[in-house]
């Protein structure tokens, strides 16, 4: 498969959540069981260079934290997605980045206030403030969601880790990541499921022992290595990837706030030059566009990139 199914035809095109339509084709990934999900993470010396949309991607249109805007994203491209769990007042585990409603609903005040039903009420806007028809989605419909089309990488907020471990056990999708901080939460993870796949901070060669010393298995993680490269980090990256494992470098905290598409698109390049497997970012469609010429005609990917009509 040649890289021009990653074209982007120039700037993304903006279409009312409403025009979406039901016969959109999307890229997607396509894994039949968790070991080809452990396969396609997997560090070679050759690797497709994996996106991740932080929070789906922050597009015109498009609220962060919704199927309509993973949708959006994978019109361009193949990519997952960083997604960020939430507690209603009633214990309903819904997307929202925020601990209060007002930058990314019509709502005010904060999201543990309100119960489920009261949300739902309300409407996401796009990155620029514009109200959409879009509602807050549950945790649980996103991981069905995803299931076949890609995968939903679940940051660690205020939900416990019990209550996400039981919510993915019932959506029967081991096609999921779970953002770990340390490696007793990752412990944690593995004994509920051994199969399930980790995004895991490891900033430091301290944190890279502790993982050593609990026995996480290799297999299951990718790594996040910090927002740059430092010293430090380019030499976690070779100790993690001489293991197999897949790094990743999020360009949204520094490196998508530069102020030119220019500027951008340098960073993104220099990120993946620079041996990154993963780059996750709020402008996942531009950095798609920034490394077309980069991706691989054949890599050890390819075999679980497909489209699918939505």
């Amino acid at each position: 498969m040649s890289c021009s199914f990653i074209k982007i035809l120039g700037i993304a095109l903006l279409l009312p959540l409403t025009s979406l339509a039901q016969h959109t084709e999307i890229n997607v990934l396509k894994f039949k069981n968790v070991g080809e999900l452990k396969a396609f993470f997997k560090h070679h010396r050759v690797n497709f260079p994996i996106i991740s949309g932080h929070r789906g991607g922050m597009t015109k249109g498009f609220p962060e934290n919704s199927m309509e805007t993973f949708a959006n994203t994978l019109r361009y491209m193949p990519s997952f997605f960083e997604i960020d769990p939430r507690l209603t007042k009633d214990s309903v585990a819904v997307l929202m980045h925020d601990a209060t409603l007002d930058r990314t609903t019509n709502g005010t005040g904060k999201l543990s206030d309100y119960t489920y039903a009261e949300l739902q009420k309300l409407r996401l806007k796009d990155p620029e403030g514009n109200i959409t028809n879009a509602k807050i989605p549950t945790l649980k419909e996103a991981i069905l969601w995803s299931k076949g089309r890609t995968v939903m990488n679940l940051d660690k907020k205020d939900v416990p880790l019990e209550m996400t471990a039981r919510i993915l056990k019932e959506c029967k999708n081991e096609a999921v990541m779970l953002t770990v901080h340390n490696a007793k939460q990752a412990k944690f993870y593995l004994e509920q499921n051994p199969n399930w796949m980790l995004s895991v901070h490891i900033k430091t060669k301290k944190a890279y022992d502790e993982y050593v010393s609990a026995g996480i298995n290799w297999e299951n993680i990718i790594a996040y290595i910090g927002p740059e490269f430092t010293p430090e980090n380019k030499e976690l990256m070779q100790l993690l990837q001489a293991k197999g494992v897949m790094v990743m470098i999020s360009s949204a905290p520094m490196y998508d706030k530069l102020p030119t598409a220019w500027e951008r698109a340098k960073a993104y390049v220099e990120i993946f030059k620079g041996g990154a497997d993963i780059l996750e970012s709020d402008l996942p469609v531009e950095v798609a566009n920034a490394i077309k010429d980069l991706v691989p005609t054949n890599t050890p990917q390819h075999q679980y990139l497909g489209k699918a009509k939505l």
